[in-house]
């Protein structure tokens, strides 16, 4: 049974976590900044050692925290953090407030500038947590009870309802494509581009009433074999992406050698007419990226145009300073966001138009797999879509306030659909909204029921 400890109080000690990137004495001058900081996570039941309360700085300059105090609902009950602790921008503290006071089942949670009057920041319950509650998302949400305890890390938020229709419908005839369709990207509400993986195929696909349907004219009706730029192999195409530069595609190997992972991004011209296509440019990441089995590379590749990335901060790892276009001459109007099935991770490049290619970003996707990456304009997410592994869930990712994409929610499959082996997720443009809904179209590479394609919408919001 929880209980609250009785007795003297004792002034506690912050628990720093590697997670945290916390800050102590001897480092420069810090800004105030208590609205910044925020309760983020509460143990009050179980935990190790004991009962806890973890901090995280939304801010984008650390903050001392020196002397802050932690009350529970009741004010004989006081936990003094640390002289000289600090919690740096994006960090998360962990004050491990019991044995000084534990947490009760209907108790509350009040964090305190120096001497204990100011209030910061404050949460109530009526009883204890499954696992732990935390804010969703992490930092800014509201309150919830989490998925599982990230002590010391961004909080686990159990997915939402799908943000749009419930009803689900096949987008495709019986038994066109196949099995091995993967990723999928719109050009326009009139052209969807799809890959598929074996034999490396891109497809010009074309509305036809409620479905999609490949492109009759310019010899698209059967899809287009793919090459490397030296005109030979073949592609394992897993993700498709329509830019300013052409149609561009993530491959984990070439089918000709398929037990060797060859991880590359190879860009095509779709409006060519000839019946298969050679890369017109291509980039071998493979030495850059974590060693992975030959069927576990890339999968899923998006495009976010300069513009965006610069004008919400975004972070350069490469130079650890805001990015900055201009520092890399040759690459085009935008970055290259890949994504590994075989981590999770989303990777961001600059690809130099010569083949030459600079990360600038490392990211977490949330998911054990991302099946595909889709950026949308019009609310400046990057979408992660998980398949089967994750039951068809998908994740936002958006620009935080120190320059990091970050998890900003994650969803459950519409409740229409089963949890079929999705590996494609295209969003269609805003301009395709009507009653508050736009087209969402899945790629099933196992072709389930004899249908790789399904479609149903989204919510439009800006």
């Amino acid at each position: 049974m929880r209980r609250h400890s009785r007795g003297m109080v004792r002034l506690g000690v912050a628990t720093v976590l590697a997670a945290a990137a916390l800050s102590l004495s001897g480092m420069p001058a810090m800004a105030q900044g208590p609205t910044d900081v925020r309760i983020n996570e509460v143990e009050s039941s179980g935990g190790s050692p004991g009962d806890w309360v973890e901090l995280t700085n939304i801010g984008t300059a650390a903050v001392d925290v020196s002397g802050w105090v932690v009350k529970d609902n009741d004010n004989s009950h006081v936990f003094t953090v640390a002289s000289g602790t600090s919690l740096a921008p994006g960090g998360h503290l962990v004050l491990d407030v019991d044995p000084v006071f534990g947490l009760g089942s209907s108790d509350s949670v009040r964090l305190y500038q120096p001497g204990g009057t100011t209030l910061v920041d404050s949460y109530t319950w009526t009883s204890h947590a499954s696992t732990t509650y935390g804010r969703c998302p992490d930092g800014t949400g509201t309150f919830t009870t989490t998925s599982s305890s990230t002590r010391g890390a961004a909080n686990a938020c159990p997915p939402g309802t799908w943000p749009g229709g419930t009803a689900v419908a096949t987008a495709d005839d019986a038994n066109v494509f196949g099995t091995n369709l993967s990723g999928l990207s719109f050009q326009s509400s009139g052209v969807l581009w799809a890959v598929k993986n074996g034999p490396g195929t891109l497809y010009r696909l074309v509305p036809n009433g409620a479905k999609w349907t490949p492109d009759t004219t310019g010899g698209w009706s059967s899809g287009k074999a793919l090459h490397y730029a030296g005109g030979s192999g073949d592609p394992d195409a897993e993700g498709v992406v329509s830019t300013p530069d052409g149609v561009v595609v993530a491959t984990e190997r070439d089918n000709s050698n398929s037990g060797t992972s060859l991880l590359k991004v190879l860009r095509y011209d779709g409006s060519s007419t000839a019946t298969s296509l050679t890369a017109t440019a291509e980039w071998n990441l493979t030495a850059d990226l974590p060693s992975v089995a030959a069927n576990s590379g890339l999968e899923a590749i998006s495009w976010i145009p300069d513009t965006y990335l610069t004008a919400h901060g975004f972070h350069d790892e490469h130079t650890n300073t805001a990015y900055d276009p201009g520092a890399y001459p040759g690459h085009g109007s935008g970055l290259y966001f890949v994504g590994l099935e075989a981590n999770g991770t989303v990777y961001a490049y600059a690809l130099n138009q010569s083949g030459g290619y600079t990360r600038i970003a490392t990211v977490s996707s949330g998911f054990a797999a991302v099946m595909d990456l889709e950026y949308e304009p019009a609310t400046g997410h990057l979408w992660a879509a998980c398949d089967d592994t994750c039951d068809g869930r998908t994740a936002t990712l958006d620009i935080n306030a120190q320059g990091g994409l970050a998890v900003t929610a994650v969803y459950k499959r519409p409740s229409g659909m089963s949890n079929y082996n999705n590996e494609g997720f295209a969003l269609a443009p805003q301009d395709t909204c009507s009653g508050g809904h736009k087209p969402v179209v899945w790629s099933d590479d196992d072709n389930d029921s004899s249908h790789a394609l399904r479609s149903g919408t989204l919510n439009c919001t800006s």
